[in-house]
């Protein structure tokens, strides 16, 4: 069974810069076919995505946060990481890291099977 583990969220000043990782477990071959994303959800909204990355190394990034957000994978890909830099107060919300298999639509929650508990980050003005 796939999980997954988010850490790395906290409060930073307005253009500060945060690390978000995700451990991933449960995965067999290299995570083959499986996409994995961020996405947040900040209160009275909806959950919307951040940013992915598929077992191949492709990334896609939510024009929010293009060129202040990184996605990364290590460790054989078990790992996960958004670095998020230049962060502004309407980055605040709790981050979720998120697995799905054969994903069409990057950014669309549903098409994820797999979810982390989520990490709380606050971003002051």
């Amino acid at each position: 069974q796939v999980q997954l583990m988010e850490s790395g969220g906290g409060s930073v000043q307005s253009e500060g810069s945060l690390r978000l990782s995700c451990a991933a477990s449960g995965f067999t071959n290299s995570r083959y076919g499986h996409t994995m994303g961020w996405f947040r959800q900040a209160p009275g909204e909806e959950r919307q995505g951040v940013a992915a990355i598929d077992f191949d190394g492709n990334t896609s990034y939510a024009d929010s946060v293009k060129g202040r957000f990184t996605i990364s994978q290590a460790d054989a890909k078990n790992m996960m990481y958004l670095q998020m830099s230049n962060l502004k107060p309407e980055d605040t919300a709790v981050y979720y890291c998120a697995a799905g298999a054969w994903v069409a639509d990057r950014f669309l929650p549903k098409e994820y099977q797999y979810w982390g508990q989520g990490t709380q980050v606050t971003v002051s003005a």
